[in-house]
């Protein structure tokens, strides 16, 4: 009894420890007094309303059972949170104004829309050095204790901390998903995506940019973009300590996953076999093999909002106010200057002044929508909706997806070589994570290794790949069909039929994904109601060479299983056809099409929706500054603006983005 009292001692004083640490205020505290004709005056809302008729989705709390959370809430620590009605606030972050301040004040220098990746830089970034007073509105709520299990990602893509977005329905495409329609979560919170991805950081490779700045994008090649991005890092990286292309000063930790399974050696030396080389992926020289570097700090979720925010909350001039939807932009339409911003709190509706710039930082989904619902978007498409057009620009015009095949599944003859979720939701587990920082639980939901490859269809010259191969030591069957399949919104016919039979064999995927897709989507609005979603239209595997690289890419899979350090666990393709494509022979190329058009699955890569591009450019909606065009003090900042397809997952750009644009908007204002 004495030694559980003192453990659990032991665990809250570690505890308040790490929340002392995290929240640590670089800034004074000190009490200011503000007299009321400063602040901003709600008023009621008459129009479209937070609570209008629009219908919400259920996504409130923990959808179904979660064995991990069940095992963490058995640790002395949390026992006393088990009945909470919503386990997700345990812990939850907060943000509130800073001391002597009542509410929102009528105007700011600066107006931060997201506190996303990009978002939580910039308002950390402008409000630097006290010279310019910056508010930063976000839709969503303060990051929850849970939210930091890197082992969790894939449940919190079904709670209330994602915008539930679905692809509209196209034939062909999704046909696995329920109702035929992809599923793209977005994050919803204060963090935005980096609260709920899988924590991968990658940049892209030197070809990538050095493209996009050849197309008159002056300022944005590798060379002159990799400085953002080692200023933001702080890498703890084995083997890379003397690494010149890795910051080491910067806010976002990066580090190795302390928890690797045998499979992650097994993926890296039959690599090798194979002649691919293991690198390192974020140098000039990525082209190979890795361990995943990740956005984690001692085994827990490293969010933008984590990084760059926590320490500035009391930052007299700096004001964060989350659960705020934006859902306009005020611009003059006569001089065509943007000068603040409409948005719902608690019910009221607030208008803000901007005395020096309106930022959008509300990600590929929400910025365009936004510029769209305030007037600046394709002429005949607004008017169609009866929204006055104050510019006419391609917002929401092109839109790339990095897209994934998340079906295959390759059964094993040995065991303890795969989590799943009965093994690593213990309660000593648990201890492990929140007290030391390491054990399963800290695994990115199984992912671990990284790969490039240049497919035999690939029309590329030099090492300039088409496919990222992403090993994992789990399977879409790993969890019982409790996250993974749902976090996709997989249909309970193609679970049940392929996946469930072996629940109880150790199984584990590796997943391509096509970097250049060729086929391009769009997005457009639905009505002028700012509460209903866009029409979103990712144009999936429209063009043939897309279909072909994926299959490619799993003949290439295949033979990475078919070498030694694979087939010595008994790696075998789990030949369980999926019900649709019975008619054609398993196996063949027919089949593997049917099987991708069946699991069409999103990575939360979208990007160009607010392209980036020179004068020239007549797709562009910013220029290489990130100015809207034809509007003035509005600029869009976040992996929008990316024009062209990259090898990268999106956060990292999304945060040198954020970065690049904060020195480009001092630079403007005088505020170094």
């Amino acid at each position: 009894m004495i030694s559980q009292i003192t453990l659990c001692l032991f665990l809250l004083c570690q505890l308040v420890l790490a929340k002392i640490k995290t929240n640590h205020f670089e800034d004074d505290e000190a009490t200011v007094s503000i007299e009321d004709s400063v602040y901003a005056h709600p008023q009621s809302c008459e129009l479209f309303c937070d609570n209008d008729s629009i219908k919400k989705q259920n996504l409130t709390g923990i959808p179904g059972r979660s064995l991990v959370i069940e095992a963490m809430l058995r640790t002395p620590m949390l026992q006393l949170h088990q009945s909470d009605p919503d386990i997700l606030s345990i812990l939850q972050d907060r943000y509130d104004l800073p001391k002597g301040f009542k509410g929102p004040l009528v105007e700011y220098d600066f107006i931060v829309v997201g506190a996303g990746s990009a978002g939580c830089v910039l308002a950390s970034r402008l409000s630097d050095g006290r010279k310019a007073s910056v508010l930063l509105l976000e839709a969503g709520k303060g990051e929850s204790l849970f939210t930091g299990v890197p082992a969790l990602a894939p449940l919190f893509q079904q709670t209330e901390y994602i915008w539930p977005y679905l692809m509209e329905h196209q034939p062909g495409v999704c046909m696995g998903m329920k109702n035929e329609r992809c599923y793209w979560p977005r994050g919803k919170a204060v963090g935005g995506t980096s609260v709920v991805n899988y924590m991968i950081y990658s940049r892209g490779l030197p070809e990538d940019w050095d493209r996009i700045a050849a197309d008159g994008n002056y300022g944005w090649s590798y060379k002159e973009i990799l400085p953002f991005y080692m200023k933001s890092e702080r890498a703890n990286l084995k083997g890379l300590s003397d690494s010149h292309w890795h910051g080491r000063n910067g806010e976002l930790t990066v580090e190795d996953v302390p928890f690797r399974s045998k499979l992650s050696k097994a993926f890296l030396d039959a690599a090798k076999l194979l002649g691919h080389r293991k690198v390192d992926y974020n140098s000039p020289d990525g082209f190979g093999f890795s361990y995943i570097q990740a956005t984690i700090n001692k085994g827990v979720r490293m969010s933008s909002a984590k990084a760059f925010l926590h320490k500035h909350k009391n930052r007299r001039n700096l004001h964060i106010l989350p659960k705020s939807r934006v859902t306009k932009i005020l611009i003059n339409p006569t001089t065509k200057t943007a000068y603040g911003v409409e948005f719902h709190r608690d019910g009221r509706l607030y208008q803000i002044k901007a005395k020096k710039e309106v930022i959008l930082s509300a990600g590929p989904i929400e910025s365009p929508h936004l510029l769209m619902l305030s007037g600046v978007g394709p002429r005949s498409h607004l008017a169609s909706l009866d929204i006055p057009v104050i510019h006419d620009l391609k917002v929401g015009e092109t839109l790339y997806d990095h897209i994934s095949f998340p079906g295959l599944a390759f059964t094993l003859n040995s065991t303890r070589l795969t989590i799943t979720a009965k093994n690593i939701a213990t309660i000593q587990n648990a201890l492990s994570l929140m007290q030391y920082g390491d054990g399963p639980m800290t695994t990115l939901a199984g992912v671990e290794t990284v790969g490039y490859i240049k497919t035999n269809i690939s029309e590329e010259v030099g090492d300039y790949p088409d496919i990222e191969i992403i090993g994992s030591c789990a399977s879409i069957a790993t969890d019982n069909g409790q996250l993974v399949a749902k976090g996709l919104q997989l249909a309970n016919w193609l679970y049940n039929d392929v996946y469930k039979p072996i629940e109880n064999i150790e199984s584990f995927t590796v997943i391509p994904m096509l970097l250049h897709p060729k086929s391009r989507g769009y997005l457009k609005l639905k009505s002028k109601n700012p509460f209903e979603q866009p029409a979103l239209y990712g144009n999936y595997l429209q063009h043939p060479k897309d279909t072909a690289t994926l299959i490619a890419s799993i003949r290439h899979i295949q033979k990475l299983i078919n070498t030694p350090p694979f087939q010595k666990y008994g790696a075998k393709l789990s030949t369980r056809k999926f019900p649709n494509c019975k008619q054609t022979l398993f196996d063949s190329d027919a089949y593997w099409e049917c099987a991708i058009r069946t699991m069409t699955a999103t990575l939360h890569h979208q990007i160009s929706t607010c392209k980036m591009g020179p004068a020239s450019d007549p797709s562009a909606v910013v220029d290489p500054e990130l100015r809207v065009y034809g509007i003035k003090n509005l600029r869009v900042i976040d992996s929008s603006v990316i024009p062209k397809t990259t090898a990268a997952h999106t956060n990292a750009p999304a945060i040198m983005i954020g970065e690049k644009g904060a020195y480009m908007i001092k630079n403007t204002w005088g505020l170094d």
